[in-house]
């Protein structure tokens, strides 16, 4: 068991990537805190690791809101400690050129994306350079690294994700907390079938986005749980500053 006897919070785990994470370290013996803004979908998260044998605690929680984020994660970390935080949650918005960009779009994306991940490494920081241990794993994307057109918002806040993380890392590494960052490729959550949902022929430019990876096919959910996993765990202990990218091929087309 990977995980056994370790406390994590893994936020936006109602759904996609994050459900599938908090599954996932609920089976390596984590106690597993479960967060996100749809407080009905994160119960029925916890609902399903707890029917398993798994230990969790599901939160309502707007990763936008700091001082909610900050009391939830004071809360856990002084209950059982805090060894792993997963901060998953995030937007997308609809393809659009920069210019045609609305204002709106924009400050949402970035308030959920940016806002949510310094919020989550804000408020869990202290904790874990206390006690001179932790891992933080920060979700980011393939758009980190690539930026990718008409998706210029997701791209620029994935970035910034990506590169945050590396200044996580110079700082609390010397108190023995790592951080690191997954890039996913296209995965098939709410959030990618709503990109497609979005184009004149859906069924088409999924096809086409298929053909864009070597192995032809897109990413499933629990396909970057298991690199986050590795990334919270042990057996990463000498890993850390690192965006690892996980997008079937995609970047060697």
């Amino acid at each position: 068991m990977r995980l056994e006897g370790k406390t994590t919070f893994v936020t936006g785990a109602g759904q996609g990537i994050g459900e599938a994470t908090a599954l996932r370290f609920a089976e390596e013996g984590a106690h597993v805190v479960v967060t996100d803004v749809n407080a009905e979908t994160v119960a029925e998260t916890a609902d399903t690791i707890e029917a398993a044998g798994g230990s969790a605690e599901a939160h309502e929680l707007d990763v936008t809101d700091a001082d909610r984020f900050h009391d939830l994660v004071d809360t856990v970390a002084e209950d059982r400690g805090l060894d792993v935080i997963v901060n998953n949650a995030g937007v997308g918005h609809p393809p659009a050129w920069i210019e045609d960009t609305d204002q709106d779009v924009f400050e949402f994306v970035l308030d959920v994306n940016v806002r949510g991940v310094w919020n989550g490494c804000h408020a869990a920081l202290p904790h874990m350079k206390e006690q001179g241990s932790g891992a933080i794993v920060n979700v980011a994307s393939l758009a980190a690294i690539f930026g990718l057109p008409r998706q210029a918002v997701y791209s620029l806040t994935k970035g910034a994700v990506l590169n945050f993380t590396r200044a996580v890392s110079s700082e609390a590494g010397p108190m023995g907390v790592r951080a690191n960052a997954v890039c996913p490729g296209f995965v098939t959550t709410d959030l990618g079938q709503q990109f497609f949902a979005s184009r004149s022929d859906p069924e088409a430019a999924r096809e086409r986005m298929e053909q864009r990876y070597d192995l032809r096919r897109l990413g499933e959910a629990e396909e970057i749980a298991e690199p986050i996993l590795f990334l919270a765990s042990d057996e990463s202990s000498w890993v850390t500053g690192h965006g690892l990218v996980v997008d079937g091929g995609f970047s060697t087309s």
